[in-house]
């Protein structure tokens, strides 16, 4: 289970404390799937990074009794020095990861070629997204945090990350921070609906939807 128990976070700003998050609390067992709905600046994105460890919350607690990926497309841990190859081979050794079955469902995922030899600094945005991307899907984890920002991109690769997370990856859970509402009601067993930094679950979806969109 993946556990959010009063979670706050304040950045602080010239004009004082800014509280982006103000006590979040929810669970996602196996298997389930947790919508994070809100506007933008609710704070969808700032949850994901203090579920995955990107950042530590002001207060509160996240608990995680079961494997956890960082978000999907976090280019946080890559070295722009380093070629994709090199950076493949670091984080197989971080998560204990086979390195040429890492690498090759790398390699075929994001379909960089050549460019998995080259440095991480020569790489478009699209490329870089790429690479984490299939990094990500790479490790088997029994909770993917996801940031609709990754299922940017064109049609086919959108098609192909949608196939990998919902399909292929159907029976892991996941908490998937999103304003596609398609996905959330064909997947999402429950919702968290953001407003102003504070949040309320949902496990009637069409509720949570008709909540958000009133926002």
């Amino acid at each position: 289970m993946i556990e959010a128990v009063d979670l706050v976070k304040e950045y602080p700003t010239h004009s004082g404390s800014q509280l982006v998050l103000d006590r979040i609390n929810f669970r996602v067992g196996r298997g389930e799937k947790l919508a994070v709905l809100g506007r933008n600046g609710a704070g969808k994105s700032t949850l994901i990074k203090l579920l995955g460890g990107v950042e530590e919350p002001t207060a509160g607690a996240v608990r995680r009794n079961m494997s956890l990926s960082w978000p999907l497309g976090f280019e946080g841990g890559f070295h722009p020095f380093l070629t994709g190859y090199d950076n493949v081979k670091f984080l197989a050794r971080i998560y204990n990861q086979p390195l040429q079955r890492l690498l090759d469902f790398t390699e075929d995922f994001a379909e960089l070629g050549k460019a998995m030899h080259m440095p991480l600094e020569t790489y478009s945005t699209g490329m870089r997204a790429r690479l984490a991307f299939g990094l990500s899907l790479g490790i088997d984890f029994d909770c993917y945090l996801i940031d609709e920002v990754i299922l940017a991109g064109d049609q086919r690769f959108h098609r192909k990350c949608r196939e990998a997370l919902f399909e292929t990856r159907g029976d892991k859970a996941m908490i998937l921070a999103s304003h596609a509402m398609d996905i959330v009601r064909e997947y999402c067993t429950h919702a968290l609906v953001l407003k102003e930094g504070r949040g309320k679950v949902f496990t009637d979806i069409e509720t949570a939807i008709a909540i958000y969109m009133a926002l």
